[in-house]
């Protein structure tokens, strides 16, 4: 892996000088992460003169949830217990030499800016802005193929609650188990809070369980995460408690999973984010379910939860191949029920089958 981490900074330093600066401190974990392997609290990157270096407080950890530092980066920590490693880094491209250092701008505090500037008044700070998250965007294979074990477990989590009897058990109680199944599977943990909605409060939007019980004829709505080697994919599903669907039920459903699939369907290396959210909403739009949609259709995922790109009304640009991203519709009701579905899916042109689906939960309305 030495030899990606190396491929990335290097990219990262071609674009540094494009704007005008030598070196860069990365400061935002998730990017730390992607660059080095591994990102321990407070950890920072100096991508600096002749030498890159982590500098965190204490060498770092070997649990894989962790990640696994990249061998060939020397690390380096602050001369002072406990302080800021930003502070030692900056400090460090000093002394190498640096007469210009590139921040993450939208990461930094105003007082860890204040406290740069001080510690080396003759470099001049420049605003990195995002341009690792969108170094992030693409993923390699390795990157894929953790999202897809990641998927598996979240598949394997939901598809063990589902064998069980839910009648009865408060929605806080079912979203411990699958969170608790995740872990028993293999997963660093929940890659996010699960949620689960029954009934009427399948009906609100951004839902977190409550001690409220499953009753038969509810809806039921779940979304869960795993996150595994840091990287995380979500799946969310819609289902009924023991008894057939209404009919009310099931044309709702009927109605999410046709936009759903159209989302999908959508998604194709060069196609505009705004396109694959369009292809989406059009069908909910045009069955006067309008109004009170979520702002977006889906969104990036990998080293967190949710990153570029955004899909969404008035997102720019358009998606490339190897881009992992959601597509998750719902239709909310307040005071009566809600259905969302949910997939992680990877962009592939038509030549390799089209977008690759990760999470394979049956879409089917099942009444359990």
């Amino acid at each position: 892996m030495s030899e990606v981490y190396a491929a990335r900074r290097e990219r990262l330093r071609e674009c540094c000088s494009a704007g005008g600066s030598a070196t860069a401190l990365v400061s935002h974990p998730a990017n730390v992460r992607y660059l080095a392997g591994t990102a321990p609290k407070g950890a920072v990157l100096l991508l600096g003169v002749g030498e890159d270096v982590l500098v965190c407080a204490g060498p770092p950890d070997e649990d894989p949830a962790h990640g696994r530092p990249d061998e060939a980066l020397r690390t380096h920590s602050p001369a002072v217990p406990g302080g800021d490693c930003a502070v030692a880094a900056a400090d460090l491209a000093a002394a190498q030499g640096a007469d210009s250092l590139a921040v993450e701008e939208h990461h930094l505090t105003v007082a860890r800016h204040r406290a740069l500037r001080s510690v080396a008044p003759r470099l001049r700070l420049a605003d990195l802005g995002g341009v690792v998250e969108q170094l992030r965007v693409v993923k390699d294979e390795e990157e894929i193929a953790l999202l897809r074990i990641g998927a598996e477990i979240a598949d394997q989590a939901l598809s063990e609650l589902l064998e069980s009897i839910l009648v009865g058990r408060t929605e806080r109680h079912l979203a411990l188990e699958l969170e608790r199944r995740l872990v028993d599977h293999g997963a660093d943990g929940p890659a996010f809070m699960t949620s689960v909605a029954t009934g009427p409060n399948s009906g609100r939007r951004g839902h977190r369980p409550t001690d409220r019980r499953v009753e038969e004829g509810d809806f039921l709505s779940v979304c869960l995460g795993a996150a595994y080697r840091g990287y995380r994919c979500e799946i969310g599903r819609t289902f009924v408690i023991g008894t057939s669907p209404a009919d009310w039920q099931i044309e709702l459903y009927d109605l999410v999973f046709a936009a759903q699939r159209a989302g999908r369907q959508a998604l194709a290396p060069g196609a505009g984010y705004r396109d694959v959210d369009r292809a989406a909403r059009q069908v909910l739009d045009s069955a006067g379910y309008g109004e009170g949609l979520p702002p977006l259709t889906g969104h990036g995922v990998g080293l967190e939860n949710d990153e570029d790109p955004q899909l969404g009304p008035a997102a720019m640009g358009k998606l490339d191949a190897c881009v992992p991203v959601t597509v998750e519709p719902g239709v909310h009701l307040p005071g009566r029920g809600g259905v969302r579905i949910d997939d992680t899916l990877v962009v592939r042109p038509e030549a390799d089958g089209g977008p690759e689906l990760l999470t394979i939960t049956t879409k089917e309305l099942l009444a359990l």
